[in-house]
């Protein structure tokens, strides 16, 4: 599926082709610290069908609790995460592109998910929280 997407202050815009079955909420203690939430969703995409439409990236490099060097993306400007990655990406490898990001992102139903052992608790019902349509004015 061709999609497209930017960070939340528009610096940073992209295209990319992605399999919206290939969706995952990624519950490892990384995902939740750099998403600053329960669990990052993420789909997988080639770096070869991925561009940048609009600015620059940062980057900044972690080892992971896989073990693996990940770079992971943002916008210089905003900070929105765009995506992460090997360090030294090759036309062939994948980036896991944050799916908050995408234009197109109710397609993306995640599909799975990974790292489960480091899941909060209160994220098994989500359903039972009880809920509003906005945010209520103060």
């Amino acid at each position: 599926m061709h999609i497209d997407g930017q960070c939340f202050c528009g610096h940073v815009a992209y295209e990319a082709e992605a399999d919206p079955a290939r969706t995952v909420v990624c519950h490892c203690t990384d995902c939740q610290t750099h998403s600053a939430s329960a669990f990052g969703v993420v789909v997988p995409v080639r770096v070869a069908d991925f561009r940048l439409t609009a600015g620059t990236l940062k980057t900044w490099v972690k080892t992971a609790e896989s073990g693996n060097r990940r770079a992971l993306t943002f916008c210089p400007e905003c900070g929105t995460r765009i995506h992460g990655g090997p360090e030294q990406p090759a036309a062939g490898d994948v980036f896991s592109l944050r799916v908050g990001t995408i234009r197109q992102r109710a397609a993306f139903v995640p599909q799975r998910q990974v790292w489960c052992r480091s899941r909060q608790p209160w994220t098994l019902d989500l359903a039972a929280i009880p809920g509003t349509e906005r945010q209520g004015a103060r």
